[in-house]
């Protein structure tokens, strides 16, 4: 397994604009993400927007399925997010993910969102894997 954080946000879109996300796999059910929050990121109130914590969590967390369902591609179902305390600019922000559960279509897991050794957020959500095949119309 890779344990070095990489920076997965190449393509042009939404993350990469955000400042991308790096990301590193623990184990075969545990994988972590970064980033760090800069001015772009902060709300009125001068604090990291729940808007970017909830895409944070959805990218990282989204890479964590995905990378679990075999390298399949993996739609969010369900993102279920609780804020606990803020995030401010400058600080890095990791998210730990872990699998709970995973069927033949779906991924079941839970995230940690910690800044200086406090809990930020936590999340739960569910992955559908896709299937993908070229099997004709409709395929």
């Amino acid at each position: 397994m890779n344990k070095e954080f990489e920076q997965i946000s190449i393509k042009p879109g939404f993350m990469k604009h955000n400042g991308g996300l790096f990301f590193r796999n623990i184990s075969e059910k545990e994988y972590e993400f970064k980033t760090t929050i800069n001015e772009n990121h902060l709300n009125a109130a001068g604090i990291t927007h729940g808007g970017f914590i909830s895409a944070i969590v959805d990218a990282g967390a989204g890479t964590a399925a995905h990378r679990s369902a075999n390298n399949s591609p993996c739609v969010t179902i369900s993102l279920e997010l609780k804020f606990i305390s803020p995030v401010k600019l400058g600080q890095e922000l990791f998210g730990k993910t872990k699998i709970q559960k995973k069927t033949k279509s779906m991924v079941f897991l839970t995230c940690e969102l910690i800044a200086e050794n406090k809990i930020v957020a936590t999340a739960s959500g569910v992955w559908k894997i896709l299937k993908l095949s070229g099997a004709g119309p409709g395929g």
